[in-house]
């Protein structure tokens, strides 16, 4: 808020003669002219927000030290402008009696306005503060004295009250601000797991909730001890800044945690995206293994003289460890989770791998005879391309091989030595035809 700055001085000469009327009237018409500048600046201090806030807080250490000296110094500034304004109104008084004063009315007004005539009560005198001497009851001052002191006191006054109010202005807002920010960081942090205890970045936040808690309290109770006063020497009330260490600490490290908990947020999609990658595989994998089950027992229903191998159930022990890294994220452990999925990921591809050997090892006899029918079916057609598929050896040996193949169980060995026979009388049956270039094998 506005505040006029120091009282105007007056350029008084103590030891000046007795002053003329045009000299009178000119003196009384500067001093009416400050005198009005002194009201507007105690009335200003008086109202100040500042000021107000000041007196109606529960105020410790230095501010509550030089708040009380100030509320001192104020009384004394209202009770040495009293003695100013009476001054002037006698003089006044005195001035109006006739339009031209006597030599001896100019001599009284002239020690009004320039001598030591203005009688101050020993309390006032002392500023409103201890006197290393032995007190006085009562002082004699100039008027431009009198102005002196008031410059003073209210100099220290209203900088006091600048500085509290440039405090309370700056910095309880920003802490409640950040406090904000901070409850919507603690929020996101529990719910990925970053919790006091459990890892250290929840440790940190609760340390700065409890610093914000202590500053803003500290703010609000002892402003002053957050004011830095200007380095640049200015007498100027209020040269300064508020002090805001504390609080950018308390936001850097805020500023920290949040990217803390950024990193654990990707970290947790991350291990989601990866559980269910992990869940796809295993899944495949159970499936291939239940299809090479069923084919193995239509393997041993429909090929006799096999050895088809076992296939094996499940992996319990990759689906405990998936249930495990599935609670690692239910419980936000991350720091678990990560090498587990790492693992579990190579070794969920090897089940996944396996599974698919056991499917082709359970179905290679299936593989087998469904490549000997084609090969019969294929002499077959050939034979019949060149005319002989009459012919009674060629039919019989294709009947006795077709009955092995489409019959259960079906003796692969036997059937390929059958397929292997009718495959030998075909090619005997074809070399005349070709040497005689009626066809070609």
């Amino acid at each position: 808020m506005g505040v006029p700055g120091p009282f105007p001085g007056s350029p008084g000469r103590p030891d000046a003669p007795v002053l003329g009327r045009e000299e009178v009237d000119r003196a009384l018409a500067r001093l009416g002219a400050e005198y009005e500048a002194i009201e507007t600046s105690l009335l200003a201090l008086q109202d100040h927000a500042g000021r107000r806030l000041l007196e109606g807080a529960d105020l410790s250490g230095t501010t509550k030290e030089r708040w009380a000296a100030t509320e001192r110094s104020i009384t004394v500034l209202w009770s040495l402008f009293d003695a100013y304004t009476a001054v002037l109104e006698t003089a006044r008084e005195l001035r109006a009696r006739r339009r031209w004063p006597s030599p001896e009315e100019l001599a009284e007004l002239s020690d009004l306005l320039h001598g030591e005539g203005v009688t101050v009560p020993g309390a006032a005198a002392a500023g409103g503060g201890a006197e290393s001497g032995p007190a006085l009851l009562s002082e004699r001052f100039s008027l431009e004295q009198l102005v002196e002191r008031m410059n003073g006191l209210y100099a220290r006054s209203l900088d006091v009250i600048v500085a509290a109010d440039a405090v309370w202005s700056a910095l309880p807002a920003r802490i409640d601000l950040l406090s904000a920010e901070l409850q919507r960081t603690r929020s996101l942090a529990h719910s990925v797991g970053v919790r006091p205890g459990e890892h250290p970045a929840g440790d940190d936040l609760e340390r700065i909730t409890d610093e914000l808690v202590r500053l803003r309290a500290q703010v609000i109770a002892d402003p002053l001890a957050f004011w830095v006063s200007s380095s640049t020497g200015s007498s100027a009330p209020g040269g300064g800044r508020p002090d805001t260490g504390r609080y950018d600490r308390a936001a850097r490290a805020l500023e920290d945690i949040r990217r803390e908990v950024a990193a654990v947020l990707d970290v947790r999609q991350d291990a989601e995206r990866r559980l269910m990658q992990l869940r796809d595989v295993l899944s495949r994998a159970d499936r291939t293994l239940t299809e090479a089950r069923q084919a193995r027992g239509e393997v041993l229903a429909k090929i006799a003289a096999s050895e088809v191998p076992a296939v094996s159930g499940p992996s319990m022990a990759l689906h405990e460890q998936l249930a495990a890294a599935a609670e690692y994220r239910r419980r936000s452990q991350w720091h678990r989770l990560s090498p587990l999925l790492d693992s579990l990921e190579e070794r969920a591809e090897d089940e996944l791998h396996r599974a698919r050997e056991s499917l082709t090892a359970v179905t290679a006899p299936l593989a087998v005879r469904a490549e000997l029918r084609g090969r019969l079916d294929a002499y077959k057609a050939k034979v019949a391309r060149h005319g002989m598929a009459e012919d009674p050896l060629l039919v019989e040996r294709y009947d006795v091989a077709r009955r092995m193949l489409w019959s259960a169980p079906c003796d692969l060995r036997a059937a390929e030595q059958a397929v292997w026979r009718y495959q030998q009388a075909a090619a005997e049956a074809l070399v005349p035809q070709q040497l005689e270039g009626k066809g070609d094998w």
